[in-house]
C-alpha cells in the first residue's frame, strides 16, 4: 500500500526554549529531532512521499544531508490544523498519513501495522492505553471518575483517505472548529469509523528538554 506521510514541524516549541524550532534539536545519537522522525518513512519502499510542514529555508539550514527524490515541502499555517491541511493538499497518494515532527521514536513495525489496518479501513491511529486514573473537572472540583479502560491517549501517525480528511478540514474551517488531533475532524465531520491500532509509550512526542535525555 502506497501512501504520502505529512510531518508536521512548523511549530516553535517554545516550552523548550531554545530559541528555534525544536524539531532541529540534537538528539543524543547525534541527528536532529526531525531527521530521526523522517527516517522511518525515508527507509519505507511503501512511502511515496515525505511533505514536510515547515519553513524549507530553517530546515536547509539545520539539515545539510540531501535526500533526493520523495521530500517536498509545505508553509506552516497560523494553527497546527491549517499546517496539516497545507501538507495533505501536497499529498500525492490516496493515503496520507499525518505525523508529528517532535515524535521521532516511531518504529517500523507499528508503521507497518498502521498499513495494515489501513488495507481495509477509511482511517486510523496509533493509540495506548491510559496509565493514570483520568478525571472529570468542573469549576476547580472532581465531577466524575472515566472508566480507565474505555480511554487511551491518542498518538500520531494518523491515517486517512486523502481526500476524506481534506473535506473534514476544511470543513472545519468553515465552522470555525479547532479540533485536538486529526482524527477528532474526523469524528465530527464524517461518518468514517477510526480503527485503533496499539501504538507504544516509546513513541512519545517530545515537549520538554528531559524529553532528548
Amino acid at each position: 500500500m502506497k501512501y504520502s506521510a505529512v510531518i508536521v514541524a512548523a511549530g516553535s516549541g517554545s516550552r523548550m526554549n531554545l530559541g528555534f524550532n525544536k524539531v532541529y534539536a540534537h538528539l543524543p545519537g547525534g541527528r536532529t529531532i526531525l531527521e530521526e522522525t523522517m527516517s522511518v518513512f525515508l527507509t519505507d519502499p511503501d512511502c511515496e512521499q515525505i511533505v514536510v510542514v515547515t519553513d524549507a529555508a530553517e530546515y536547509l539550514h539545520h539539515i545539510q544531508t540531501r535526500v533526493e527524490g520523495r521530500i517536498t515541502f509545505a508553509c506552516g499555517g497560523d494553527t497546527r490544523q491549517r499546517s496539516v491541511l497545507n501538507g495533505v493538499l501536497a499529498a500525492i497518494s490516496d493515503i496520507v498519513f499525518i505525523h508529528d515532527g517532535a515524535r521521532p521514536h516511531l518504529s517500523a513495525e507499528l508503521l507497518g501495522k498502521l498499513k495494515e489496518a489501513m488495507e481495509t479501513e477509511e482511517a486510523a491511529l496509533l493509540a495506548v492505553p491510559c496509565k493514570d486514573t483520568i478525571k472529570v473537572i468542573e469549576n476547580g472540583y472532581v465531577r466524575t471518575t472515566v472508566e480507565r479502560s474505555t480511554v487511551c491517549a491518542a498518538q500520531t501517525p494518523q491515517a486517512f483517505r486523502t481526500s476524506a480528511i481534506i473535506q473534514c478540514i476544511r470543513k472545519a474551517e468553515e465552522d470555525g472548529y479547532t479540533g485536538t488531533d486529526d482524527c477528532s475532524l474526523a469524528e465530527k465531520y464524517s461518518d468514517m469509523k477510526i480503527k485503533v491500532v496499539e501504538g507504544s509509550y516509546e513513541n512519545f512526542k517530545i515537549t520538554t528538554p528531559e524529553d532528548l535525555r
